[in-house]
């Protein structure tokens, strides 16, 4: 019994230890790239250091607690050279800057393998290098003030002690926001931790520090009221010389000591989220079910026992509605999650290709479910990727074009209603239609007047094995790029558009919708059957006389704010018999000049559906993204416009 507690103990504890080190590595990461600024400069801005080196010194105490010894030790080197950074004995030095950058990539790895019980990546060239700078003769800072030697003024130091602390979590000191990271911060706050270690003691699960600390027993008199039992170890000697350990000593860190009040955040598992969902979408099918039972018994009940029971289902709607809003704010994080990133990837790539590109990030604030982030990465990798390798040009080129020698890459998001954008853009050369155009003869890209067919255009590049390069290189050339983008997009159910101006840049935008589990649909009916389709993915809905319809080559068209619109009837692309007389309904999906009018018999209302996918081989079907019920106990399909009406232009 003891081993299974404390098995599903270290499971969850491993979970936070994993959430934690992502966090302090997208930190690292944004830092690091904030402080290249000042390689070669006599001193470096404080308050990025300080960040750097807590979120090292945290890396290297939970990485202990798990026991991955080798992300302890490089983070603890690490955590050194940081530390002779901010005291003042080191400078950063470009072969310092990579070594730190290179540090956090093999830091990174060693995490990731643990977490994927791979083999560990040797530390052992990235340690080496990291610790050969922190050694005095690595670098000197310029300085005509007098110093003391680094002897002598450990020397000087109060002696310290090791310190043995031990805490048991109880119901008690959770209640008053107590964990085992709040008692870890205080000791932090204290001294070096040297060794951390998760044991069973008489049946319960508890923590062992031993911290490295000049403190009295006096001094320690608060940390009972955390529950922590303490006790010293054994009396370091007074004098300390610097060969006892040429690395900066973490005594003299400042970390905050965390408050023991209750905590403000929590982290929870996205598979308990994604349960909570799937309870979510149950209870909005079982609330039209009772709707659709509310109305057979219309004539059957009193009046205002019918109005009580209509007042009653208005509430446990809107009481659903804001449940589900709750549970998908709980979801969402902030899309500068996969934005930070990209931050790395444009570095690595601008220095391999030697371009000299400015990043330029809005809307990182922009909020999307935690399951998109997951998923968007490669998409936007390889737009990245594509537009440093394809769209920007060399300093040479820009100039030559009258640019300027930076290249600027945005990445750009924003909500809008049920959806949200994301707009990747360069402005470099453009995409060169003219050669796609002789690579695909049979393909019209181009009309008379010179306009590009956008959609054909974006529909070529994202060909599997489509590459305008002949070599292959870190960055392009494979001819697996945008069909990557296209076809993960596409699983979650959003859409990619392309604009492009040769010698002025390329835009691709995302659109994609905020969840993927429930949503409100317009229903519509079609040769007798119901079909149901996102409201994101509609303009707006219009009436069409039938008698405004026009030929033109054998295509249905309505003239439309002044501007002909394409009809599409669904009754023709699923074989329906076609309505002949009355008012005909329309859904016009897409923009500007890919705006199609989507023809059914009548328009239903709108309603919020719970999406289903469909895992049947024999039901993927082009132009189904799913299915729902409205509480009658029947399917109805779930439409992809745009893909529907890419398959009929097809």
């Amino acid at each position: 019994m003891v081993d299974e507690t404390s098995d599903n103990f270290f499971n969850e504890f491993l979970d936070d230890y994993f959430a934690e080190s992502e966090e302090h590595l997208a930190i690292v990461k944004n830092r690091l790239l904030s402080i290249e600024q000042f390689v070669g400069r006599a001193s470096v801005d404080s308050a990025h250091l300080d960040e750097l080196f807590r979120s090292f010194h945290t890396l290297k105490g939970i990485s202990a607690m798990v026991g991955l010894t080798p992300a302890e030790q490089l983070a603890h080197k690490m955590e050194s050279y940081l530390g002779g950074l901010r005291d003042g004995r080191l400078i950063l030095l470009p072969e310092g800057f990579e070594a730190l950058i290179e540090g956090t990539r093999t830091l990174d790895q060693v995490i990731q393998a643990y977490r994927n019980s791979e083999n560990i990546p040797d530390i052992t060239k990235s340690a080496d290098t990291i610790k050969a700078l922190t050694l005095p003769q690595s670098q000197v800072k310029p300085s005509t003030e007098t110093r003391l030697p680094e002897a002598l003024a450990i020397k000087d130091r109060t002696p310290k002690r090791e310190w043995r602390f031990v805490f048991v979590p109880g119901p008690a000191h959770a209640t008053a926001g107590v964990n085992v990271n709040s008692v870890r911060a205080r000791l932090q706050s204290i001294g070096e931790i040297v060794r951390s270690t998760p044991l069973i003691q008489e049946g319960e699960i508890a923590f062992e520090f031993i911290v490295l600390s000049d403190v009295t027993q006096p001094e320690l008199g608060d940390l009972e009221g955390y529950g922590v039992t303490f006790a010293p170890i054994e009396e370091l000697p007074a004098e300390t010389t610097a060969e006892t350990s040429p690395e900066t000593p973490e005594a003299s860190s400042t970390i905050p000591t965390t408050s023991s009040a209750a905590p403000t955040s929590v982290r929870v598992d996205l598979v308990r989220l994604d349960q909570l969902m799937l309870l979510v979408s149950d209870l909005v099918v079982s609330r039209a079910r009772l709707e659709t039972k509310l109305k057979s018994l219309r004539t059957s009940i009193p009046g205002n026992d019918w109005r009580g029971l209509q007042e009653i289902s208005a509430a446990l709607g809107k009481q659903l509605r804001d449940l589900r809003n709750g549970v998908m704010r709980v979801r969402m994080v902030p899309i500068a999650e996969i934005f930070e990133r990209m931050r790395f990837v444009v570095r690595d790539l601008t220095r391999e290709t030697d371009k000299t590109v400015v990043l330029d990030i809005s809307g990182a604030d922009t909020e999307i479910d935690k399951f998109l982030v997951e998923r968007l990465m490669d998409p936007l990798l390889h737009i990245v990727r594509n537009a440093i390798s394809h769209g920007l040009e060399s300093e040479t080129e820009r100039a030559a074009a009258g640019k300027p020698a930076e290249g600027h890459l945005r990445l750009r998001a924003q909500t809008a209603g049920e959806v949200v954008i994301i707009e990747i853009s360069d402005d470099g050369r453009g995409i060169d239609v003219e050669e796609i155009a002789a690579r695909n003869p049979d393909i019209q890209l181009v009309d008379p007047v010179g306009q590009v067919d956008l959609p054909q255009l974006l529909k070529i590049i994202s060909t599997p094995g489509f590459s305008t390069r002949d070599q292959v290189d870190r960055a392009s050339g494979r001819g697996v790029g945008m069909d990557v983008v296209h076809q993960s997009i596409s699983e979650l159910e959003g859409t990619v558009a392309l604009e492009t101006t040769r010698g002025e840049g390329t835009l691709f935008r995302i659109t994609l919708p905020l969840t993927l589990a429930i949503t409100d649909a317009l229903i519509a009916s079609v040769g007798g059957q119901m079909f149901a389709l996102q409201q994101s993915a509609v303009q707006e809905v219009v009436e069409i006389d039938p008698k405004s319809i026009k030929i033109l080559e054998n295509n249905e068209i309505v003239l439309y704010r002044n501007r002909v619109l394409p009809l599409v009837r669904l009754s023709n692309i699923f074989g329906y018999e076609r309505k002949e007389t009355g008012t005909l309904y329309a859904f016009v999906v897409g923009s500007g000049s890919r705006a199609t009018a989507l023809v059914v018999d009548k328009v239903l209302g709108l309603r919020e559906v719970v999406v289903r996918s469909l895992t049947d081989p024999l039901l993927d079907v082009k132009g189904i993204s799913g299915a729902t019920e409205l509480g009658d106990g029947r399917p109805i399909l779930i439409l992809d416009a745009m893909e529907l009406l890419s398959g009929v232009a097809n």
